[in-house]
């Protein structure tokens, strides 16, 4: 299945241990999907939350659309994920344990044109943990730079 990315949560991996993932469909009007599609997305502090045992993503800013005049979108509003039942009652049994939560980790469109976005249950990290993934992060870069030499 052919996929084109069209923005990633790059800090989500340094931030949160990832546990779960999962792809959801999101309910858009016509004027987000364009914007997507243009690739004006942004993950910075977004989040998903269950509201009446539905889920929601929180905090995703999508840019208004360039030509979309007065039928325009609103950038930052709650949007509805689509998910199996089953789907959300997994995730919302994790979430119910203490520390975890939903993060979107990246949005990309299929072949279909249909506009997708990636949620993982995740942890946060503590501060060791971060240093843990720089050190591991900067010793993976030297053997790379040794086995290009």
């Amino acid at each position: 299945m052919a996929q084109q990315i069209v923005s990633k949560n790059k800090k989500a991996g340094f931030q949160y241990e990832l546990f779960d993932k999962f792809i959801a469909g999101i309910l858009l009007t016509g004027s987000e999907i364009k914007s997507i599609r243009q690739g004006k997305i942004n993950f910075v502090d977004s989040y998903c939350v269950f509201i009446n045992n539905e889920l929601f993503v929180r905090g995703l800013h999508i840019a208004e659309y360039t030509h979309g005049g007065y039928a325009n979108h609103v950038p930052v509003h709650d949007r509805k994920l689509l998910l199996n039942k089953s789907e959300l009652s997994r995730i919302q049994k994790k979430v119910k344990e203490k520390g975890f939560t939903v993060i979107p980790l990246s949005c990309f469109l299929t072949e279909k044109g249909l506009a997708k976005i990636e949620i993982a249950v995740s942890r946060g990290k503590k501060m060791f943990d971060k240093r843990e993934s720089i050190k591991t992060k900067d010793s993976k870069r030297e053997t790379e730079r040794a086995e290009k030499d």
